[in-house]
């Protein structure tokens, strides 16, 4: 039976990660903060689809949780086949508005911390001849987003210059790239959601199984629905001085994830 290790696995789309892998019968290792939402989290998994959910608390802002979590991927007596990097959270405000503190905390986490965890894991995976990492980027990578979205451009960048170093390792490496999910990402950062469109919505577990379906395609990033595919099209073709004005007015207030 295959491990998964997913940060940030209590909530949004960790919490639709660690369901759907549960469902198809793969043990985790569940990472996040919150020891006691860890602990049900684990039994509710284990009870309803009996594998075994290990816990380990880590916050990733901390040199000490980046380094637990380094230190479970590279057992080698206990290997991780799948990584999936979900940690992450949005600041609200525009840039100078955000205290720099929480901006470095954004970089610890979203960069460093995707970095270290990443390489501590193909580095087994490599040496085992197989293995996969996912990890979770936005839609606000393409746009001109301050901190938020250049975070989560380096991720697609960095996942696929990786993916084509391993190529031919057996190491699959995807950067998922969603747009707008009903999660509590928005509501932990403060940011309204009231002028977002319905439509713009995308559901967590339906999300997941798409991106699961496009690393097993061999993919090396998903905008995992047609709708963003599309608008992600339409934002190639626009002028990039028209698109910074568009999400100067939108994106702060509310940030994909």
């Amino acid at each position: 039976m295959t491990t998964a290790l997913i940060t940030g696995s209590t909530a949004g789309i960790g919490a639709a990660f660690a369901r759907r892998l549960a469902a198809q019968g793969h043990n985790l290792v569940l990472v996040a903060r919150d020891g006691k939402r860890l602990g049900e989290q684990a039994t509710e998994l284990h009870d309803r689809h009996g594998i075994e959910a290990e816990v380990l608390v880590a916050d990733l802002s901390t040199e000490e949780g980046i380094a637990a979590v380094e230190k479970r991927l590279g057992d080698r007596k206990h290997p991780v086949d799948l990584l999936v990097n979900n940690a992450g959270f949005g600041n609200k405000g525009r840039y100078l508005e955000v205290p720099m503190a929480d901006e470095l905390t954004m970089l610890k986490v979203h960069i460093e911390a995707v970095l270290r965890l990443t390489s501590a894991a193909t580095e087994s995976m490599r040496s085992r001849g197989r293995g996969g990492v996912i990890n979770v980027a936005s839609v606000a990578a393409f746009l001109p987003r301050g901190t938020y979205g250049a975070s989560k451009a380096w991720v697609v960048q960095f996942t696929q210059g990786a993916a084509k170093d391993l190529t031919g390792s057996g190491v699959r490496l995807m950067a998922l790239c969603p747009g707008f999910v009903r999660t509590e990402f928005h509501e932990r950062a403060g940011m309204g959601t009231d002028n977002i469109p319905g439509w713009m919505w995308l559901d967590a577990d339906k999300l997941v199984a798409a991106a699961l379906a496009d690393l097993a395609r061999g993919k090396t990033v998903s905008i995992p629905d047609p709708r963003y595919k599309a608008l992600m099209g339409l934002v190639k073709l626009t002028p990039r001085g028209l698109l910074g004005g568009v999400s100067s007015r939108t994106g702060r207030k509310y940030g994909p994830q």
